[in-house]
């Protein structure tokens, strides 16, 4: 029931790329189609959210997990931030909004990294572009000294 209440909630806060899950071991079966983001309870049929976590992030090593837990215990909550995990969440009345915040931080670093990886290759690209219309330049002048007036 909580499941759909999430999906529900994500899709009324304009996340439409949504897929649901009601097991660890349909989730990681779904790896395959490389989410960003992976939300999930602590306590899953037939396995614990870590196992999952620790699992898919050998396949997968740059998805993000929330926890999203009834489990009100801070060893959890530690454990699956050693492993890896982006927050734990505790269910409560906020507890649906805190996630789309923590979406929201995920998203915008995501989309910081990914400028900056833009800017790194367009810095060099110039950088290369200016060293071969040097060289181009020197060998030119070179092979037609006149024209330079060397």
């Amino acid at each position: 029931m909580y499941n759909k209440l999430v999906v529900s909630y994500l899709k009324t806060n304009k996340f439409t790329n949504v897929e649901s899950y009601l097991s660890g071991e349909e989730a990681l079966n779904n790896m395959t189609k490389n989410p960003d983001i992976v939300i999930q309870d602590y306590l899953l049929e037939g396995m614990t959210g870590i196992e999952v976590l620790i699992k898919a992030k050998k396949t997968n090593p740059d998805v993000e997990f929330i926890f999203l837990s009834g489990q009100d215990s801070i060893d959890i909550a530690i454990n699956s931030m050693k492993y890896g995990a982006y927050d734990y969440i505790v269910k409560d009345q906020m507890a649906l909004q805190k996630m789309v915040n923590k979406i929201n931080k995920i998203n915008s670093v995501t989309e910081l990294v990914t400028s900056n990886k833009r800017y790194r290759v367009g810095v060099v690209l110039f950088f290369v572009g200016l060293a071969i219309l040097i060289i181009a330049t020197l060998a030119m002048a070179l092979m037609y000294p006149h024209i330079f007036g060397l």
